[in-house]
């Protein structure tokens, strides 16, 4: 009996001091690190965000392209993880990096529809550090369809200057590489989960989104922008980005109540006719999952309880 008492107390000491040592750990990293995100409760973000396991979504899509709607479907993956500050990639030995460890949030947005006869598969990811008040240190798209594939690539290299690499298929684009200088508008769903108060509000300068890059075939470049929060309800609220002289507005619908789930998008542009065509994503789904480890036959259950297609 006092063997198991000694080796229980044993136990709850261990786990309390490997506690201390994290935020001791993270408030040194905030310290050192520069600007730091105000008005984060870094023991609220440890508990849900630092479990070893993403926040997967999955989301009925109604994506307009060639100007009709198509059926498909979208699934958002949120993650934390350590990426370098130097390289922009992910560290295999975070805890040998030192301070070019950088912990982030990483978006995982993918969409999956069909047009006629063939497919697109569409992947964007979004690196944004979790307790440094700076822009996403890294974003990339990716298009692939029966025609071709496309990738873009925005790698901030200081304030919210990004130098950018583009390459593909069309003639037009062809390969480049050029600078641009705004904050991306696809940082801002991972804003949205720090914190709404985290959000630019007013006329911002945005760069618009990468996905909706690879159907207008615009050169990503700063483009004025009306950001604002709008009420829906008790439970949620509404970013709204609405661009000034750029035919796009963006909706994304997400819980007050921390940790700020998205539960609705909605992506309105405007075809050469003048008709609007309104792309949208409703929640089907959601849960926590390590699903690196989720690699078997069997864990093909895990799509089922997500909803998505076999």
């Amino acid at each position: 009996m006092l063997i198991l008492l000694l080796t229980f107390v044993l136990k709850h000491f261990i786990m309390k001091t490997v506690y201390s040592l994290i935020l001791l750990s993270i408030f040194i990293f905030i310290s050192c690190g520069g600007p730091n995100r105000s008005n984060m409760d870094t023991k609220e973000w440890h508990n849900y965000w630092y479990q070893g396991k993403a926040e997967i979504s999955s989301y009925d899509l109604k994506q307009y392209r060639y100007g009709e709607e198509r059926q498909g479907e979208a699934v958002l993956i949120f993650v934390t993880e350590d990426i370098s500050r130097k390289k922009h990639v992910k560290l295999d030995e975070p805890e040998k990096a030192g301070r070019d460890a950088e912990k982030v949030l990483k978006l995982n947005f993918t969409k999956e529809f069909v047009t006629g006869i063939y497919p697109y598969h569409m992947m964007l990811s979004v690196f944004s550090p979790v307790y440094r008040n700076t822009s996403a240190l890294k974003i990339t798209a990716s298009s692939q369809e029966w025609c071709g594939q496309s990738f873009t690539q925005m790698n901030l290299s200081g304030g919210d200057r990004y130098k950018v690499k583009l390459f593909s298929y069309f003639e037009e684009e062809g390969d480049q590489e050029f600078s641009i200088t705004a904050m991306a508008e696809d940082h801002l769903w991972n804003l949205i989960r720090f914190g709404p108060q985290h959000l630019p509000t007013g006329e911002v300068n945005l760069v618009p989104g990468l996905l909706e890059q690879r159907f207008s075939h615009v050169q990503p470049a700063p483009q004025k922008a009306l950001v604002r929060i709008n009420r829906v309800d008790n439970t949620y609220d509404e970013l709204e980005v609405d661009y000034v002289d750029y035919n796009r507005i963006l909706k994304i619908h997400f819980e007050k109540a921390f940790p700020h789930q998205i539960i609705y998008f909605e992506e309105i542009n405007e075809n050469d006719k003048g008709t609007r065509e309104t792309t949208t994503g409703k929640r089907k789904a959601v849960r926590q999952i390590d699903y690196w480890n989720k690699n078997k036959k069997e864990d093909t259950r895990y799509r089922r309880e997500l909803q998505l297609d076999p």
